[in-house]
């Protein structure tokens, strides 16, 4: 069974080379890839080449991307985890998702199935992630998933020609144990298949 989260409106799965027209769609406006290094999509090639990409780095442990499907109006973005060390149980997150889902809850759903994902199923200790200083946004919404600013990164990110200072934020496995997302959806999350192993830690 492929592998696949569930939540109350939102699902979490492996994207396939189906999905490059919607993408497409969902990341052709500029404000969506803003912050991003890469964007806006202008032709259905350049998502393509993403979506090709993903099962070498599944199969290498780099980065575990996945689609957000929203139950009733369908794809919605992308949501996944990178930066992983088996070793010390520890990644980051990573989203974006069309500006038809800004505001509607979809982002914070996706973070509770992927903290879901890191700390219950692949075993992490650290989920991390990142936003621009000037993205008041993201920085809030991470806040409010329960994540905690640690500080700042200077020049961490490459943007065109620049370099940028990121915020860092953490959560750790105790705090994700007796937050209140995880309280929110706890048993609204169900799974299907299982992750794939390279990026599952030992137990």
């Amino acid at each position: 069974m492929p592998f696949a989260l569930h939540g109350p409106t939102l699902s979490l799965r492996i994207p396939t080379e189906d999905d490059a027209e919607e993408l497409l769609r969902l990341a052709s406006d500029p404000e969506v890839t803003r912050w991003f290094s890469w964007g806006p999509y202008t032709d259905v090639a350049q998502p393509r080449r993403f979506l090709a990409g993903l099962p070498e780095e599944r199969l290498l442990g780099f980065k575990l991307d996945l689609l957000a499907v929203h139950h009733e109006h369908g794809p919605a973005g992308i949501t996944g985890l990178y930066e992983f060390s088996v070793r010390d149980r520890r990644c980051v997150c990573g989203t974006w998702f069309g500006r038809d889902f800004w505001g509607t809850g979809a982002n914070r759903e996706s973070k509770a199935l992927l903290q879901h994902l890191a700390f219950e199923l692949l075993g992490m200790q650290r989920f991390g992630s990142y936003s621009n200083p000037v993205n008041e946004r993201s920085t809030k919404a991470l806040l409010g998933v329960g994540l905690r600013h640690e500080g700042i990164l200077r020049g961490y990110h490459r943007h065109g020609d620049d370099f940028l200072d990121v915020n860092i934020f953490g959560l750790l496995r105790e705090q994700w144990e007796r937050s209140p997302l995880r309280a929110e959806f706890a048993g609204a999350i169900t799974v299907d298949g299982s992750p794939p192993p390279t990026f599952v830690a030992d137990q």
